[in-house]
Parts: C-alpha cells; sequence; structure tokens
C-alpha cells in the first residue's frame, strides 16, 4: 500500500481520520493508496510508526479479510536489512490495520519526481539493495506483486522494501473489478498482465523496470493509459536507449517476456558487483545530496499529539418534580444499607501506556452522597456524555422497585434520586401506578395465553423437547438456559453449522521436478526444492523422484494423501469421508484421471486430478494436474 507524493512529508490529520486506531494515537498523514491510508505514529517508548489502515471497502470483503490476515502472517516472518519489519497488526477489527517501523526516507517515486534519475553508483546499491530484500521476502514464501518506485523507500544507509505480499490480499476480490486500482500498470510482468500468473520471476522484472526507471527518471515501457502501456509490456520491447551502456545487459535480461529467461536474484547481485567500477558498499553516500536533504526532513518528526486529560463531568442540575407530569420519573425506593454496594466497572478499550483512545464515553461520577441503590435511578448525564448500558437497564426498572423491609419510599432524611429533597408522595398517583402496573399485567397475561394456543403443535413439540426432561406432551422439566437459546450461532441449544468454502478450479498446472505447491496462493504457487529438500519442505504437496531406485511418486509434506478408486469421484465429502490417508503416492499408480484428496495441516482440502507427465525426450521433467481446492474447509492442525 504505497503513499501518494505531497508537498511534504506530514500532513495533518483530516475531519475524516481518526485519532486513534487500535491504541495506537495519529501525529500525521503520511499519504494515501489505493489500498489506503498511511499514517505517522509512535509505540509507548517513542520510536515511530507508519501505520496503514484499510480502506472501508475492502474491509468489507470476507476473502480480502482471510488474505489480509494470512499475508500478515507471512509478512511478520520477514526480517532482512532491506525491509520495513511488521510491528504490529489488527486483521479482525472493524477496520483492518497494519504498523510496520517507519523509515525516514521519500520513495524512489518521490525522489525521481524531484530530482530525475540517479548516477550509476546509486542505481546499482539500489539494485542489489532490492534483490536482496526480494530474497529474504521470497524465502519467506512471499511474492511482492506490486514492486514499483512507491514501494520502495530511500534511507540513509540503503533501500527497504514495503508492502510485501500485501496486494495478493486485493487480488480476485469483488473490489478489484468496480474501480478501485491496486497497483501500477507500468511495472507488471507480461505474465502477469495477460493471464495473472504470479511467481518470484515477477518480481524479478518488476527489479529491472525498478533498475530502469532509476537510471532513466522514466518507465522503461513509457507514460500513457494503462491498456496502451500493458499491451507494449506484453508485445514489444522497452525503449532503453537512454539508460547506461553498462547496465542495458542486466535489464534485458530482467525484462524478458519469458519467466525462464530472467536471471536468479544471486546472479543479479554478482552482475552488479562486476558492473561497478569500485567495490558495492551501502553508506550514508550512496545517494546524491539532494535526496538526501529529503531525507533530513523526513528526520524532524511532529511531535506525538498528547492525550487531553479527562475533564470531570459536570453536576447534574436538579430537576423539579412533578406528580401531575405524565413524563415525570416514578417515585424509588431507597435504602441506606445499600450505601455499601457500588456500581460495576465499564470496561474500556486497551491501549499502550500514555495512548488513551478517544471516543469513549466515559462515566460520570455520582453526585449523590453514597453509590446509588439498587433498583434506583441513574444520575443524569453530563450534556454529551453517553450513560452506560447498565445504567439504562437500571432507569428502566426502577419503575418496578419495591422497597425494602422495613423501609418506606423516600424516608426522611435521605435525598431523593435526583439529588433533592424528596417530593411529597400524593395517594392519587399511587393509586394510578398501581392500576397501571396491574392492567400492564393483565394484557401480558392475555396476549401470552393467546399466543400459546395459537401457536403450531410442531412449534410446542420442538419447544418442549429442548428442554432437559421434557415431553412433546408439555411435560414438566428444566427450561433451556437463555445462554443456549439466543445468540447468532445458535437456535434452541443447537449450533449452527458453517457453510463450507466454494472450490477454486485450476487447469493444466505443470509441476516439475523436485517442485512444490502451496494451496494457500491464488493461483498455487510453485517453489522449486533441490534434492530430497522437497520432501521436508513447506508446500502442500510436491513431485519427487527417488535418485536411488528412480521411482517417481507425488507427496505431501504438510497433510495427507489418499488415491481414490476408480468408482469414487473426488469431492469435499468423499475427501472428509476417507480413511486410506498416506504420505506419498507412486506415480506408476496413476493413469490419466486418476484423482487423489489431500488433506493439509493448514485446513484446506483439494482434490488432485493426475493427467500425465512429459514425454521421455522432453527436457522438462513435470507432471501434468487439475486442481480443485476448498481453502481453509477444516480447522488448521497445530504442530
Amino acid at each position: 500500500m504505497s503513499s501518494t507524493p505531497s508537498a511534504g512529508p506530514f500532513q495533518p490529520l483530516g475531519a475524516d481520520d481518526p485519532a486513534v486506531v487500535g491504541g495506537y494515537r495519529l501525529a500525521a498523514l503520511l499519504g494515501t493508496g489505493g489500498m489506503g491510508k498511511v499514517y505517522l505514529s509512535y509505540t509507548p517508548g517513542g520510536r515511530p510508526l507508519a501505520l496503514k489502515v484499510i480502506r472501508p471497502e475492502f474491509s468489507e470483503d470476507p476473502e480480502f479479510r482471510r488474505r489480509f490476515q494470512q499475508e500478515v502472517r507471512a509478512a511478520q516472518r520477514v526480517q532482512g536489512l532491506y525491509t520495513a519489519p511488521v510491528i504490529d497488526s489488527d486483521t479482525e477489527g472493524p477496520q483492518p490495520w497494519l504498523a510496520t517501523a517507519y523509515v525516514p526516507g521519500p520513495s524512489l517515486a518521490h525522489a525521481v519526481a524531484r530530482h530525475g534519475g540517479l548516477p550509476l553508483r546509486s542505481v546499482l546499491l539500489l539494485t542489489v539493495g532490492v534483490a536482496e530484500a526480494l530474497d529474504v521476502i521470497h524465502r519467506a514464501g512471499i511474492v511482492h506483486r506490486d514492486l514499483k518506485p512507491a514501494n520502495v523507500l530511500l534511507a540513509a544507509d540503503g533501500p527497504r522494501v514495503i508492502d510485501f505480499g500485501i496486494a495478493r490480499a486485493a487480488d480476485t476480490t469483488a473490489l478489484t473489478g468496480t474501480g478501485v486500482s491496486v497497483g501500477t500498470p507500468a511495472f507488471m510482468s507480461p505474465e502477469q498482465a495477460a493471464v495473472g500468473t504470479v511467481t518470484p520471476a515477477t518480481d524479478i522484472f518488476a527489479l529491472g523496470q525498478i533498475a530502469a526507471y532509476a537510471a532513466i527518471g522514466a518507465p522503461a515501457y513509457g507514460d500513457g493509459p494503462s491498456h496502451a502501456v500493458l499491451y507494449r509490456i506484453v508485445h514489444e520491447d522497452p525503449d532503453l536507449s537512454r539508460l547506461p551502456e553498462r547496465l542495458r545487459p542486466l535489464v534485458t535480461r530482467c525484462l524478458s517476456r519469458d519467466p525462464a529467461g530472467r536471471p536468479a536474484l544471486g546472479e543479479i547481485i554478482r552482475l552488479c558487483d562486476e558492473i561497478s567500477p569500485e567495490p558495492l558498499r551501502q553508506g550514508e553516500n550512496w545517494l546524491p545530496e539532494a535526496v538526501t536533504g529529503s531525507i533530513t526532513d523526513r528526520l524532524r518528526l511532529p511531535a506525538p499529539v498528547p492525550t487531553p486529560p479527562p475533564q470531570p463531568a459536570a453536576a447534574p442540575t436538579p430537576t423539579a418534580f412533578s406528580p401531575q407530569s405524565p413524563m415525570a420519573p416514578t417515585p424509588t425506593a431507597f435504602s441506606p444499607q445499600s450505601q455499601a454496594q457500588s456500581q460495576p466497572d465499564v470496561a474500556q478499550p486497551y491501549a499502550p501506556a500514555g495512548y488513551t483512545p478517544t471516543g469513549y464515553a466515559v462515566a460520570a461520577a455520582p453526585t449523590q452522597a453514597g453509590p446509588v441503590a439498587p433498583g434506583a435511578p441513574a444520575a443524569p448525564a453530563a450534556p454529551g456524555s453517553v450513560p452506560p448500558s447498565h445504567w439504562s437497564s437500571q432507569a428502566t426498572s426502577a419503575a418496578h422497585a419495591t422497597p425494602p423491609p422495613g423501609g418506606t419510599a423516600h424516608q426522611p432524611g435521605f435525598p431523593s434520586a435526583a439529588g433533592g429533597p424528596a417530593a411529597p408522595r400524593r395517594k392519587r398517583t399511587a393509586l394510578i401506578v398501581a392500576a397501571s402496573v396491574i392492567g400492564a399485567l393483565v394484557v401480558v397475561g392475555v396476549v401470552g395465553s393467546l399466543l400459546s394456543n395459537g401457536s403450531d403443535p410442531s412449534d410446542k413439540k420442538e419447544r418442549a423437547g429442548a428442554s432437559s426432561g421434557g415431553s412433546a406432551n408439555g411435560g414438566s422439566g428444566d427450561k433451556a438456559k437463555p445462554e443456549e437459546r439466543t445468540g447468532e450461532q445458535a437456535v434452541d441449544g443447537v449450533e449452527e453449522k458453517q457453510a463450507d468454502p466454494e472450490p477454486a478450479h485450476y487447469k493444466g498446472i505443470d509441476v516439475p521436478l523436485s517442485y512444490e505447491v502451496a494451496l494457500t496462493d491464488d493461483p498455487p504457487q510453485l517453489t522449486e526444492k533441490k534434492g530430497s529438500a522437497v520432501i521436508y519442505g513447506k508446500g502442500d504437496f510436491y513431485h519427487y523422484r527417488d535418485a536411488l531406485f528412480g521411482d517417481g511418486h507425488l507427496g505431501t509434506a504438510k497433510g495427507k494423501l489418499v488415491l481414490l478408486n476408480s468408482g469414487q469421484q473426488g469431492s469435499l465429502e468423499v475427501c472428509r469421508q476417507e480413511t486410506r490417508y498416506t504420505k506419498k503416492v507412486d506415480l506408476d499408480k496413476l493413469a490419466t484421471g486418476s484423482q487423489l484428496c489431500l488433506l493439509t495441516t493448514g485446513g484446506h482440502i483439494a482434490v488432485i486430478t493426475y493427467r500425465g507427465e512429459s514425454a521421455a525426450g522432453d527436457p522438462s521433467r513435470y507432471i501434468s494436474v487439475d486442481l480443485s481446492v476448498w481453502r481453509d474447509a477444516e480447522e488448521p492442525q497445530v504442530r
């Protein structure tokens, strides 16, 4: 989630910006991107943070929330020298957010827009730093997907790559087709722009774009409408005529339309060292002086916004009591013995020390000589305040309060609920109140009887059966507990079953030898594992051939497999009912159309349909499969 360039690095908060997010008090607006806004905040110890709040449109999409949660967990594993580490997050709140370390430096997009292209040494140091960051990101099982100049920050000691993997959460959600732009077409790879395929090689293409942009000060495929730029990326070669001659071979290879023709990250770092006339060492002088001035500007952080001290609530104004007024409060009982009781505390949201969230109403202090008696109405709230919920319930029940044994309502010498002297009780008012209560009880009884007699007999049986020891004929028994009969997840004591997820289907996936497949990604991601390391990898299933015995098999390192019988048709229910699971299935037992069930420890269930393997003369060894994946179909297993 990148931020847009602005006149200054720190913008004041607007009327629609929150004051506090997740207990962190916001100090300034850093920028706005396609997925939300980025704010400056501080830890309780005073360290600055970049806090990114997701747009409400994305927050309302369940698929986005599921993916965002997965990507944040993955991003927390990335701890590289050239990345901004994740510090804190909330993926389940009303509006998800993510906090990373604040990087005091402009983005590459901002620096180039202000000062033009960078010198060769700066470009090479930028390239090796981003390559090292991508290596750490890829090792964590993440493909950045949205590497662009706005997501590369220029710090004093080297570049920092941000927002790795988060763009994946917005892929294929309902929002991507409704005008919400996530990502920049000018820096997409051909396979990403054409068919949406994303692999680590996608980030290599973007790295070539980053190097070219930093050197010439403009995108390698030019500017213009998105569809025109994407067409050039897919079908034409980039214009590298303004690129320094030493850089052209490296950038040209990175921008190969064939992902297999792009160099690996280690090779990119080695080639940059060969291109540089002097050893490449990151340091404080790796950027031009003009860009370094932008870093200085971002070190002048605005002070944290102080939390105003809580103001005492104004004392309530006594209200005149008139028995003849139809809206006057009903006199209530007061007992001097009840002064030992206290009001329950009001739960407040957690916040780090020194950061008191705003926007929550605080209960006003009682103005009576002692605590409010049970059943007594609450004191009037201060203007603009919101009384806690338990005050409302007490005020509602006050009309039905009864005097304590031996006591009378408003005994002489005790204050009334309003804080003033007790008003005289009149017999006429008491008779009216008593008649009203009796009439209400009669009406409630008649209505309840009518409802009971007019209900469906089957409903009676269900209600009777829900009672402990009850019978269909209305026999006696304990009633069901209230908590068993209420709530969004339970009806009459029976918990509602969560709906099964919809399957995702993928056709013609080629899995090369010694590659593993991760079902979490959409589409499933393939990762190479050399030798037997694939058996101990992180993928959900893999293609492996034993070097000693020469037999190939399809196995899983994070779940269990079963080869279905010829008469079985793979489905979610069939896979759940199967018990003949194993860790691997030999390829010689598979024929075209054979189906296997895969249950992963991450809770995903898949049906793998085998379509065959590469021909004997083919230089590449691979198997072809179709996949049907039910993600999060089961609870993940704790290992």
